[in-house]
């Protein structure tokens, strides 16, 4: 059996693991842990807890099918008053951190409950913020505040976290032994970069014998990647990573006239393909959700079993 790591966070790295639980694989996910808005953001601040929203996306994706409707339901449920307006699934898995000691054990429980089609890994177990240099020379501190900005602002320069993570040793362990690792899609600087800045993960992946896959996303993100194109997004990745990509999946720019309007007024636009000379290059039909621009799982799945 076939092991795949998923590297990311956030909607991306739930979209893959939805489609891919569905095949014969062994699947493993790699979050980022470096979050500090919401009520993830609250918890992190108030407990010291790592912070638990993009881990709690990743067990929804590997739940059973027949489970998943319902566990969605409730782990998205959020309380009034008293815990602040938490999301109950948040709440499990910090309780599960502090009651069995660590975040590693907590999930560890946690999958054991939910019969998980796969593993979730947090990257890195060290308490640190993300740093976005600007080209300007401004320096943004934080997750939330690099993720929306609250004003027209210079574009993003370099990341890094402060102070330095180190990796977990389980998400070592999935990388050296994976035949193939996903990076992506997903917020370039913070849901995938910030997986890639944690020491150990370059030397990971240059060491692995695993074909590395980036699925570039579908749109720009105002204050993130305006007018980033396909090879800009992979020149960035590769520059973190320091490692060259094996293959990269893009869109083939199919989107209906009236949800790229929509998208527009928000100042986000479809992603220039500009690799057409590079053969690692693969455009694909990735249809979109009704309301929204974003991979289908299903289709995103297929795409990448085949290049199994």
């Amino acid at each position: 059996m076939k092991k795949i790591v998923v590297i990311g966070g956030g909607s991306g790295s739930y979209t893959v693991l939805k489609g891919l639980k569905e095949y014969p694989v062994q699947l493993s996910a790699i979050v980022s842990m470096f979050d500090s808005g919401g009520s993830t953001g609250k918890l992190r601040t108030e407990l010291g807890v790592l912070p638990p929203g993009d881990v709690r996306r990743c067990l929804l994706a590997l739940a059973d099918e027949d489970k998943e409707n319902i566990l969605k339901d409730l782990f998205t449920f959020r309380f009034k008053g008293g815990v602040d307006n938490h999301s109950l699934g948040n709440l499990i898995i910090t309780a599960a951190e502090q009651h069995y000691g660590g975040m590693n054990k907590g999930l560890k429980y946690v999958g054991k409950l939910l019969e998980l089609r796969g593993k979730v890994i947090p990257v890195s177990l060290d308490d640190a913020q993300q740093h976005a240099e600007l080209s300007d020379g401004t320096i943004v501190k934080g997750e939330s505040k690099i993720d929306i900005p609250n004003a027209q602002r210079a574009a993003i320069s370099q990341v890094s976290l402060e102070p330095k993570a180190q990796i977990n040793a389980p998400a070592i362990k999935a990388v050296l032994e994976a035949d193939a690792i996903i990076i992506g899609p997903g917020d370039l600087y913070t849901s995938l970069i910030p997986n890639l800045l944690v020491e150990g993960m370059p030397g990971a992946l240059a060491q692995t014998k695993a074909r590395l896959i980036y699925v570039c996303n579908l749109m720009t993100k105002q204050g993130e990647t305006d007018g980033y194109t396909s090879a800009k997004f992979l020149s960035e990745i590769e520059k973190y990573a320091k490692r060259r990509v094996d293959h990269i999946l893009c869109g083939n720019g199919n989107i209906a006239p009236g949800l790229l309007e929509k998208y527009r007024e928000e100042k986000q636009f479809p992603v220039a393909f500009d690799l057409a000379h590079d053969q690692r290059a693969l455009l694909a039909p990735f249809a979109c959700k009704p309301n929204y621009i974003r991979h289908e799982s299903t289709h995103l799945a297929r795409e990448l079993i085949r290049l199994l």
